[in-house]
């Protein structure tokens, strides 16, 4: 995947109301724009907004169904995602744990000096 993509998904997970509806689609399986809005402080329309971003993100898909399109999480993208953050995740305990020993040394120095 290009730099452009992985962008667009972690603009997309960055929202807090896109990660809630992430967390309801995969609790419920799928829903529609109606149905997610009556479970969030948000009008249908800013969910299918919100939607739209999910599914450019490739984060999830959605199937018209009469009126409505039902969205479901595209589990390969979401996993793809999943694997990314625990790469991250993993980058920074590395560095926060080089900065602990960092400052260990610098104040067991302090302490050494009269």
């Amino acid at each position: 995947m290009t730099d452009r993509i992985d962008d667009e998904l972690w603009s997309a997970i960055g929202d807090p109301t896109r990660r809630r509806m992430l967390d309801l689609l995969l609790a419920a399986g799928s829903g529609t724009s109606t149905s997610l809005s009556e479970r969030l402080p948000v009008s249908r329309q800013a969910v299918a907004k919100h939607l739209a971003v999910l599914d450019r993100a490739g984060l999830v898909h959605g199937r018209a169904a009469g009126r409505e399109r039902h969205y479901r999480i595209d589990e390969e993208q979401f996993a793809r995602a999943l694997a990314q953050l625990t790469t991250v995740s993993t980058a920074w305990d590395g560095r926060l744990r080089r900065l602990k020993r960092l400052a260990e040394a610098l104040q067991a120095n302090a302490q050494e000096e009269p």
